[in-house]
């Protein structure tokens, strides 16, 4: 553990250091201008590989580290993995252990930009690691899954004002595309086209789908008008009026649209809001958040029977695992062995 004495300021102020020094390139100094530019090119498509809020949450994450570093006096790059163990171990009693483990990996991802060594599998890293999660280690508070009925009960309580028409949208599009909060509140108004029976969605982009590649997805009117989907987006459109940008905009408090997209965090506040105005309460140990629209369509769909498969095309879930999961949580009662056994 080598004491701090030449922090470097980037390790301070959050920011990503500058690349190392790369062998085998030739030197700027003896670059053409066409190859200046590919490089610098090349630096910043490198710099667009992550998400901009997972950049965010590293630099978060990164600032912590360093800052606890230079109050402790250790030294934050190269972190020695004792140092990195000790800093972890400094959380075990006020973080959760997600919180625990994403601190490490921006620690990780600090070094590998820089190519510096780095060995998250080390003892000293490890251990302690281990440890606090087995000491101080919680389960994982999931997102319910919003019934329909509990959608049918958030959707009456949306008027006819803007706001209403625009929750009422939000919610029915959000749970019948199985949309998580981040892809519908970045949908376009172009990106939705009106076909024969209902709607086709563009996502643009998606967690999963870094690169840019798009989904579409089917959206068919609903058998009830107060549920569909289609009729909702056409209510809000009615009042929007607008032929492109956000298809969510914000309200302000004298109910007038505004120009700007919705931010991902108004979803789970526009939820929690209808949850309370409709007098809803949760059972259990789940919590109410934005990924309960996502969650509800993949428990209400597997319950009427539909395959695996085409639930996973329309979440556009790889992983079977990951969509099985939900689905498990929700036939934990009623799909349990113990009904086969005469108790």
């Amino acid at each position: 553990m080598t004491p701090n004495d030449g922090l470097p300021p980037p390790a301070l102020t959050g920011d990503l250091l500058s690349p190392a020094p790369q062998t085998g390139v030739q030197p700027a100094a003896n670059l053409t201008a066409t190859g200046l530019a590919a490089l610098a090119q090349a630096q910043e498509y490198a710099r667009k590989s992550s998400a901009p809020a997972t950049l965010r949450a590293y630099k978060a994450d990164w600032t912590h580290y360093a800052a606890w570093c230079a109050e402790a006096d250790f030294v934050p790059v190269p972190a020695a993995p004792a140092t990195v163990g000790a800093y972890l171990a400094s959380l075990a009693e006020t973080h959760a252990p997600t919180t625990i483990r994403r601190r490490l990996a921006a620690i990780g991802k600090m070094h590998r930009f820089n190519d510096l060594p780095w060995n998250a599998a080390h003892r000293d890293i490890q251990a302690p690691l281990q440890g606090l999660l087995r000491e101080h280690g919680r389960p994982v508070q999931k997102a319910a899954a919003l019934t329909l009925d509990m959608l049918r009960e958030l959707v009456a309580t949306c008027d006819l004002s803007c706001r209403g028409r625009r929750d009422r949208a939000l919610l029915l599009i959000g749970f019948a595309a199985a949309l998580r909060r981040s892809e519908l509140v970045a949908l376009q108004v172009e990106n939705i086209a009106e076909v024969a029976g209902g709607l086709r969605l563009r996502i643009a982009r998606a967690k999963t789908d870094q690169a840019g590649q798009g989904a579409e997805i089917g959206l068919p009117r609903g058998k009830h008008a107060e549920t569909c989907p289609v009729r909702a987006f056409h209510d809000w459109q009615a009042v929007a009026k607008r032929k492109a940008g956000p298809l969510f905009r914000r309200i302000s408090t004298g109910d007038r649209i505004g120009d700007t997209a919705m931010h991902p965090d108004a979803v789970q506040r526009i939820l929690r809001r209808r949850v309370a105005m409709a007098g809803l309460r949760l059972t259990g140990f789940d919590r109410m958040s934005a990924h309960a629209l996502r969650v509800g369509f993949i428990s209400e769909a597997y319950a009427q029977g539909v395959r695996d498969e085409d639930i996973m095309r329309h979440t556009r879930h790889r992983d079977l695992r990951t969509m099985r999961g939900y689905v498990q949580r929700a036939g934990l009662v009623d799909e349990s062995p113990l009904r086969a056994i005469d108790l």
